[in-house]
């Protein structure tokens, strides 16, 4: 039986660019080490934080073994790697789960297709992810993020039928929806089908409603703070982990202002040494200098205060 990710914290991590807009090995691995270091459960390759649609199936092969490599080299043999494989046809899907297995993923998580919105029938998507699961080495996840999918929107229905497929291991909500996620978790344990809030502004609720942790883009900058919610969480200190939870929903909403994926590699390579800017077009550049002047950056400055003194 295929086992689901376990419970905590997991980041779907930005892939740094050189100039030439080539891969930033040197960066790529600074950043990995730094998210292992702060305790995370897992890193995940090729989320939508990590450009995957701007990769070739030989460079996206090439980051997951480089983070399986540098994890393993340092003694963090025991953080997963999930790689990211969706895809708008259920073959290149299929290949992308093989090559995401041969490079050193654990787990894959698949984006439901969606250049044919209206095509895109329950029955349609069911067969997708039963098929792709069907052929996957490795177990597969049920990426639902309505935002990056055309609008499309799996239902708790959907996903938990889903779920009965014995390859099918759990979800990432980045719809932030509550009660599709409590939904899911009364009706299937976490051991065999892990529910995961996509959005650091849904974690704390998310283990309240029974989810496993969360996958979310805030991590990149501040894994220690999203893992001392965690620990206040298994603690049961409710009052801690609320008032923290409130200041990572303002440092989610902020990171969403300061300009996506470029402004959180801005804000990274400001603030830990490591890493330009250099996103792949049509995604615009957030240039470091600018950081100072945006009315969102002070929210994440004290934050990452919090984080370094952590």
């Amino acid at each position: 039986m295929s086992l689901p990710p376990p419970p905590g914290y997991y980041v779907p991590a930005v892939l740094f660019f050189d100039q030439h807009d080539e891969l930033d090995v040197p960066a790529v691995k600074a950043h990995i080490l730094r998210l292992a270091q702060a305790g995370v459960t897992g890193i995940l390759v090729q989320g939508s934080n990590g450009e995957a649609q701007h990769l070739s199936h030989e460079e996206r092969k090439h980051a997951i073994s480089l983070t399986r490599h540098t994890l393993d080299h340092n003694g963090y043999q025991n953080i997963l790697v999930i790689a990211g494989t969706g895809a708008q046809s259920t073959r290149e899907t299929k290949k992308l789960c093989k090559d995401a297995s041969d490079a050193g993923a654990s787990h894959v998580l698949v984006l439901t297709p969606s250049t044919w919105p209206p095509q895109m029938t329950v029955e349609n998507i069911i067969r997708f992810h039963r098929q792709v699961a069907d052929a996957s080495p490795i177990p597969t996840m049920i990426y639902n993020f309505p935002v990056v999918t055309a609008g499309l929107d799996l239902d708790s229905d959907t996903i938990g039928t889903l779920a009965e497929h014995p390859n099918i291991v759990g979800t990432k909500l980045s719809c932030g929806n509550i009660g599709k996620l409590q939904r899911l978790t009364s009706r299937l344990p976490s051991t065999e089908f892990a529910v995961f809030a996509g959005r650091s502004d849904t974690f704390l609720h998310g283990l309240n409603a029974g989810g496993a942790g969360t996958i979310a883009a805030l991590v990149n900058i501040l894994p220690k703070l999203h893992g001392q919610l965690y620990k206040l969480f298994q603690q049961g200190n409710v009052k801690e982990a609320m008032i923290l939870q409130g200041k990572l929903g303002h440092g989610d909403w902020a990171a969403s202002k300061v300009g996506g994926i470029g402004g959180i590699k801005a804000v990274i390579s400001k603030n830990f040494g490591y890493g330009d800017p250099h996103v792949r077009g049509p995604l615009k550049a957030v240039s470091v200098e600018s950081l100072e002047d945006h009315q969102y950056y002070q929210t994440l400055a004290d934050l990452i205060t919090m984080e370094k003194e952590l």
